[in-house]
């Protein structure tokens, strides 16, 4: 272990900032694909209820039964409530076109989405009252 003391090379701070600065980006690069992995299955399972319920009737009780079914076989992850399978619905539904999930929608965290989702409900519900 190096004392505070020592001497170090002339360019020592340079190195370690850019060691330090590529850590940094590799970081976000990584949280970044994490994202979109995310969003890529969110979509895909949401799209599968869409396709579900179109074809085999599917309701509101088969989405609460495959949260409960999701949330056994995956005890240790978050995000499979009923509630949440709604928004993968509404995101497959609000983005029926597979090429832009990745290209846009899954640049942005699941949060942000479910925002727009929300954002957008409201606005057709408000489209449904004319003033």
């Amino acid at each position: 272990m190096p004392k505070n003391n020592e001497k170090l090379p002339t360019n020592y701070l340079n190195v370690l900032n850019e060691i330090k600065d590529r850590i940094q980006q590799s970081r976000i690069k990584a949280a970044l694909s994490v994202n979109r992995e995310l969003i890529l299955l969110y979509w895909e399972i949401g799209h599968r209820i869409l396709v579900n319920q179109a074809q085999e009737g599917w309701g509101a009780k088969v989405i609460d039964r495959l949260a409960l079914d999701l949330r056994k076989a995956f005890p240790d992850t978050k995000g499979f409530s009923a509630r949440n399978l709604k928004y993968m619905r509404a995101l497959a539904e609000a983005y029926s076109d597979p090429e832009i999930v990745p290209q846009l929608v899954a640049q942005i965290p699941w949060g942000h989405n479910r925002l727009l989702l929300d954002m957008n409900h409201f606005k057709f519900s408000m489209h449904q009252f004319p003033n």
